[in-house]
């Protein structure tokens, strides 16, 4: 997997697993401004959490969809 598409990938996954939290937790009552906060919480705390346990246990790194982060290189 390139580096581009393991960039996109580890982007990408958590908000689709927010978005799919979000379908499961969330109040169909709650308005649509609402819903997109706390996805966007729901993101965040997800991909925190993610990126701190994959600090001390690689394997985590696949809950973001790669075990490892991309590489970039400083032009």
């Amino acid at each position: 997997m390139t580096d581009l598409v393991k960039s996109l990938v580890r982007t990408y996954v958590p908000y689709l697993v927010a978005g799919l939290i979000g379908w499961g937790v969330l109040p169909e009552s709650l308005s649509a401004e609402a819903t997109v906060v706390f996805t966007g919480l729901i993101f965040g705390v997800y991909y925190l959490l993610v990126r701190l346990l994959e600090e001390r246990w690689p394997w985590f790194g696949g809950l973001l969809g790669a075990r490892s982060a991309p590489t970039y290189k400083q032009p």
